[in-house]
């Protein structure tokens, strides 16, 4: 047990506290007293207008009915509204996915036509550069050199 200090209570300022607590509540129960509310004097008047109870007991029965028809037909328009918000979301998402296929396809084409092209300027090259192999390789045409013609050769 650890050393500890104890302060004895102050009668004095106990007693003080005390009747100001005293005073307060009185003076609150002084004020409720006071601003209390007086009597409500109305006029007396017949209510519920020139129906009787029973027309009016009708009219709420078939208010009721109605009301069913009202929510179900509320919560029909809700779904249809819900299915229609729904719906214009996924017709919204394939145009986007539809403008990107297009994109594609268009970029897949120009990257056909780019590689048939180059296709094409190598195939020149080559075919070029191959005539041109042969060009140096042959005799130039400018002089006839006429073979031989002996009886070992063909018609071919």
């Amino acid at each position: 047990v650890g050393p500890y200090v104890l302060v004895t209570p102050n009668e004095t300022r106990r007693k003080q506290l005390r009747q100001i607590a005293k005073k307060e509540l009185d003076d609150l129960e002084q004020w409720k007293k006071e601003h209390r509310p007086g009597p409500i004097t109305l006029v007396p008047q017949r209510l519920g207008g020139n129906e009787s109870e029973a027309q009016v007991r009708q009219n709420q029965q078939m208010i009721l009915m109605q009301s069913k028809y009202q929510k179900k037909h509320k919560r029909e328009e809700y779904v249809k509204a819900k299915k229609a918000a729904e719906e214009a979301e996924i017709l919204k998402k394939k145009a986007i996915q539809r403008e990107k296929a297009e994109r594609l396809e268009v970029k897949k084409r120009q990257e056909e036509m780019q590689r048939r092209e180059t296709l094409l300027e190598d195939q020149k090259y080559k075919t070029n550069e191959f005539l041109n192999r042969l060009d140096v390789g042959l005799p130039k045409s400018d002089s006839c050199q006429i073979a031989n013609p002996g009886p070992e050769s063909t018609a071919w």
